[in-house]
């Protein structure tokens, strides 16, 4: 057996597994596996990795790192998968950024959101836009790990809806490690639940819900995700970054 299909052999065991967990946990929650759709988070692990994946069955992975990403896409052109952008985002990656994701999901200030929208105007493309809720934040701060405040959400949401080549499809958080739901990601996930709720009063499309790692998704599950991003259960331990 060779390297790669040794490597394929692994990734498929690894998938089944998380499958077998994705299925569970929408039978406990009563909903169908039709509404779950996993994103696989490939960071730190190398293209052909991403091929395999591919070549699996995986239709949807994500990078947090534009310097990476970028190289990995490019390597990866012509493979069929929506790339998904799931790391904080400075302004001055955006216009790199913009060139191969397909979904961002750390939209968390309005300048962020003009940055994307020019970007995505000049490329002549059309991005679906996440707000990430950080709900270790109050009502008007910046959360520590990235994310909007509860209370900003609205706002941001309808900068996004408004800005030419952007597209609002709901929100994401990150399970906090601080304030009121740190340790609670049963809790952090209903509340974000609340917060998409809300939002899609505002704008009915933006039904996506990003929530749920390989430690909680079946916590996620449970409160409504629509979009869990898995990465360490499918592809093994992250290599150390020197």
């Amino acid at each position: 057996m060779t390297d790669l299909t040794a490597r394929q052999a692994e990734l498929a065991e690894n998938l089944a597994r998380v499958e077998e967990r994705i299925r569970g946990a929408c039978a406990a929650a009563g909903r169908s596996r039709d509404e779950v759709t996993l994103i696989v988070v490939t960071k730190t692990y190398p293209a052909r990795d991403v091929r395999l994946l591919a070549e699996l069955g995986v239709r949807h992975v994500a990078e947090n790192r534009d310097q990476e990403a970028a190289a990995k896409a490019d390597e990866c052109a012509g493979t069929p998968v929506t790339w998904h952008f799931v790391g904080q985002l400075q302004t001055n990656k955006v216009r790199s950024v913009a060139g191969y994701a397909d979904v961002i999901h750390s939209v968390d200030r309005t300048r962020l959101v003009n940055a994307l929208s020019s970007a995505a105007a000049h490329q002549g493309r059309r991005l679906d836009c996440l707000v990430q809720v950080a709900l270790d934040a109050e009502s008007e701060t910046a959360g520590g790990r990235g994310g909007a405040a509860p209370g900003s959400v609205a706002k941001l949401g309808d900068a996004v809806e408004a800005a030419q080549g952007l597209r609002l499809a709901g929100v994401m958080t990150v399970a906090p490690l601080t304030g009121p739901y740190a340790g609670r990601p049963s809790a952090a996930f209903e509340r974000l639940r609340e917060i998409s709720t809300g939002l899609c009063t505002r704008h009915p499309a933006a039904t996506m819900v990003s929530a749920g790692m390989s430690s909680d998704l079946e916590e996620a599950v449970a409160a409504g995700a629509t979009h869990v991003r898995v990465g360490s259960a499918v592809l093994g331990e992250r290599p150390r970054l020197g």
